[in-house]
C-alpha cells in the first residue's frame, strides 16, 4: 500500500501547553462540557455497540500505517461508531414500520450481508473522512485506499468510494466534525497547566494518550468494571445497563479518569492534587474520578491505585456525574 513518508506522531514531542490565551481557554471549556451535557442526556439505545476491540484496533492500525495522528484515530472511531448506529436504527425501523402495516418483510439476513459485506469499505471511509478533518498536510488520497482495498480483495471503484464517503455523511446529516475524548484530555491538561498542577501538562500528555488507546481498545471491559462497581454487585440487570449508557458518552468522565490514571503513574504522590483541580474544573465528584481511575489502572498496570487508597465511591449511576467548566482557570 502507498505510505505517506512522514513517520507517525512526529508532531507528539513538539505538543505545547500554555501557548493559548485563558478568554480562550474558558471558552472552549465551557463549549466542550456543553456538548458533553448534551451527548449524555442524549445517549441512549445502541451507542457503543460498535467500539469493539477488533475494530478499534483496525482503525488504529489502519492510521498507524498511513501516518495519520492520534486524533485522526479516535475521530474515525466516533464517525464509524455514530454511522453503524444510524444504520442500526434505520433497519430496526424499517421492520417496525413493516409490522405495523403488514406488508411483505424484506430479506433482511441479505440487509446484514449488504451491511456486512460494505463494513471494510465504510470503516476505510470513517478515516479517510476523519483525515480530512485534521488539516493534515496530506489527506489521504483515494489511490493509497482503493490499493489498500484490493490487498485485502475488495476491489471497488473510485465512484464507489466517493459513493461511501456521501452515504456516511448523509447519514450523520454532514454533522462530522464529532468531539473526542482527545480533546477534552488536551483542554484539562491546558487547564491544569494554568492552575499550577505539579505534574508538568507535557508528561502527562504523553501517559494520557497510552491510556486513552487502551481505554478505546478495551472499552467494554473497563466499562463493565466500573459498573460493577458502581452498583457494588458482579452481574448488573439489563436495565443498569440501559442505564449506564449515559456513562458510557460522558467523554468530560472519561477525560478526568485518564488525567487522574495518568497522574497516578507519573507520580502518585502529586495524585490528590491534580484530583483536586479536575473536581474543582470540571464539577465532577472525587469519588467519581477515584471510581474510574481505578478501572482504569486496573486494566493496564494493575498494581496498587487510588481505589484502594480511597473509599470505593457509590452509585454513579444513580448520579451520572455532572460535567461543568467553573471559573477556576
Amino acid at each position: 500500500m502507498d505510505r505517506p513518508e512522514r513517520p507517525r506522531l512526529s508532531s507528539l514531542s513538539d505538543f505545547r501547553f500554555g501557548a493559548v490565551a485563558t478568554e480562550t481557554i474558558e471558552d472552549t471549556l465551557l463549549h466542550l462540557a456543553q456538548q458533553n451535557e448534551q451527548a449524555v442526556q442524549e445517549a441512549a439505545g445502541r451507542m457503543g455497540s460498535f467500539r469493539k476491540t477488533r475494530i478499534v484496533e483496525f482503525v488504529f492500525l489502519l492510521s498507524e500505517q498511513w501516518c495519520l495522528e492520534k486524533s485522526v484515530s479516535y475521530q474515525a472511531v466516533e464517525i464509524l461508531e455514530r454511522f453503524m448506529v444510524k444504520q442500526a436504527e434505520n433497519i430496526c425501523r424499517q421492520a417496525t414500520i413493516q409490522l405495523r402495516r403488514k406488508t411483505e418483510p424484506q430479506n433482511w439476513k441479505a440487509l446484514k450481508e449488504q451491511l456486512f459485506n460494505k463494513f471494510i469499505l465504510r470503516l476505510v471511509s470513517c478515516v479517510q473522512l476523519a483525515s480530512k478533518l485534521s488539516f493534515h498536510y496530506k489527506i489521504i488520497s483515494n489511490i493509497t485506499v482503493l490499493n489498500f482495498l484490493r490487498t485485502l480483495g475488495y476491489l471497488h471503484t473510485k465512484e464507489e468510494l466517493l459513493e461511501s464517503e456521501l452515504d456516511v455523511l448523509k447519514s450523520l446529516n454532514f454533522q462530522i466534525n464529532l468531539p473526542t475524548p482527545l480533546a477534552y484530555v488536551e483542554m484539562l491538561l491546558e487547564v491544569l497547566g494554568y492552575n499550577g498542577c505539579l505534574v508538568p501538562a507535557t508528561q502527562l500528555h504523553a501517559t494520557c494518550l497510552i491510556l486513552l488507546d487502551l481505554v478505546y481498545l478495551l472499552h467494554e471491559p473497563v466499562y463493565e468494571s466500573l459498573l460493577r462497581a458502581s452498583i457494588e454487585n458482579s452481574t448488573p440487570s439489563q436495565l443498569q445497563g440501559e442505564k449506564f449508557v449515559s456513562v458510557k458518552e460522558d467523554f468530560m468522565l472519561l477525560a478526568v479518569g485518564i488525567i487522574a490514571a495518568s497522574a497516578f503513574i507519573q507520580n502518585h504522590e502529586c495524585w490528590s492534587q491534580v484530583t483536586g483541580h479536575l473536581q474543582s474544573i470540571t464539577g465532577i465528584a472525587l469519588e467519581s474520578i477515584a471510581e474510574f481511575s481505578y478501572a482504569i489502572l486496573t486494566h493496564s498496570v494493575g498494581a496498587s491505585t487510588p481505589g484502594q487508597q480511597q473509599p470505593v465511591p457509590p452509585h454513579l449511576v444513580a448520579q451520572p456525574p455532572r460535567a461543568a467548566a467553573s471559573s477556576n482557570t
